[in-house]
């Protein structure tokens, strides 16, 4: 089986597909093993535990995770802090890329042992958005590994139009990588903003999952990229994806230097992705006509705005929230003709989920953690 792209955090080798000691326990009909979020909290509760196999309904299908990458999404569902209610216990993970291990009625699109990734912003495939193609903006949307069991085990079950062909030459780790932040980062750079040739870039964090996604497409797409670290390795990792220049916020006044590296002019676009105060000072980086597009709020959901200059310099402050199904098919053919790489900081097996999420949440992390839940190890 092929593989693609580049350990590019620790500068290891590519981690296999699937070399795993022994075949999954399907096979011999054991019980499929999970990762179970019992109680919210900093940390949370997490026990491993097995579990029934999930099985499928009309125009559905089960998949053998085979790599499922961890998300600040799950930090705030571990903490409680996502503004819906979710039934525990929960079975996380909405990164995920596997096989068809079973096909339920109706299904004739796929077939078993397809390869795929999976879109975790679960549509309902009706709705006016839907129709439009605007999956995103499902009026009856659902989040996988939220509001409903995620990939952080052996099996996961969904129905067939949340699946995605994953390309022969993308890995099964690679997609997990990618098909959540890539996808995002798609999304917010090629469907809510425009990318032209020449352009400033600011990529905010580009030691990220989201950030790391966006210097590259920003690359691809011919702009000029900035962007952002709070440590050394950090700074490092953004400047050796592309990055033009990488600033470093631990420096109150780092917006002026995004000025002065730009003639004072300002860039011509902020990927931004953290929210609170961090957003407010990306302001101070905007140029004239200026578009700030934002997906997230890990530092914080209310922010205070100056109105003033955003309507005096006519500029755009735009949300984005997930991805359609042409982001992630865009993502992955980046991934398949190498001009987007995952950017993998370890991979762990499925018994150190709770572990990856202490990691996650140190802030040490350069791009993105992937569970294995079949790795031996």
């Amino acid at each position: 089986m092929k593989q693609s792209g580049d350990n590019l955090a620790r500068g290891g080798s590519y981690h296999p597909d699937c070399r795993l000691a022994h075949p999954p326990w399907w096979v011999f009909n054991a019980p499929m093993q999970a990762v179970q979020l019992i109680a919210p909290g900093i940390p949370g509760t997490f026990e491993l535990r097995e579990v029934p196999d999930p099985e499928p309904g009309p125009q559905e299908v089960v998949v053998e995770v085979m790599a499922c990458g961890l998300n600040h999404l799950d930090l705030w569902l571990e903490s409680g802090g996502l503004p819906m209610p979710v039934p525990l216990p929960r079975i996380p993970g909405g990164e995920i890329a596997g096989r068809i291990a079973a096909i339920g009625a109706g299904v004739t699109d796929w077939q078993t042992g397809d390869r795929v990734s999976i879109q975790s912003n679960l549509f309902c495939g009706q709705c006016e958005f839907c129709a439009a193609g605007e999956e995103s903006m499902c009026l009856r949307g659902q989040l996988l590994g939220v509001q409903q069991d995620g990939g952080f085990a052996g099996l996961v079950k969904v129905p067939t139009r949340a699946l995605v062909r994953l390309p022969d030459r993308v890995a099964y780790t690679a997609a997990a990588a990618l098909t959540l932040a890539g996808s995002t980062a798609m999304h917010m750079m090629t469907n809510r903003a425009v990318v032209r040739p020449g352009d400033w870039v600011l990529a905010m964090a580009g030691a990220s999952g989201v950030g790391s996604a966006a210097i590259q497409i920003a690359r691809s797409l011919g702009a000029r990229v900035i962007s952002t670290g709070s440590s050394p390795a950090k700074r490092e990792l953004a400047q050796k994806l592309g990055a033009e220049f990488v600033v470093d916020t631990a420096d109150p006044d780092w917006p002026a230097e995004v000025r002065r590296l730009t003639g004072k002019r300002g860039v011509d676009l902020v990927v931004e992705h953290i929210g609170g105060a961090v957003l407010v000072k990306t302001f101070e980086c905007l140029a004239r006509g200026g578009t700030i597009v934002t997906c997230g709020a890990t530092a914080g959901r209310e922010v205070t705005l100056n109105l003033w200059p955003l309507f005096v310099k006519q500029q755009r402050l735009v949300g984005s929230y997930g991805r359609n199904r042409t982001d992630i098919t865009a993502t992955l053919a980046a991934a398949s003709a190498g001009t987007l790489q995952p950017v993998i900081d370890r991979i762990l097996p499925l018994r150190e989920t709770a572990a990856a999420f202490a990691l996650l949440r140190s802030r040490q992390v350069l791009g993105k953690l992937v569970i294995q839940p079949g790795a031996a190890v």
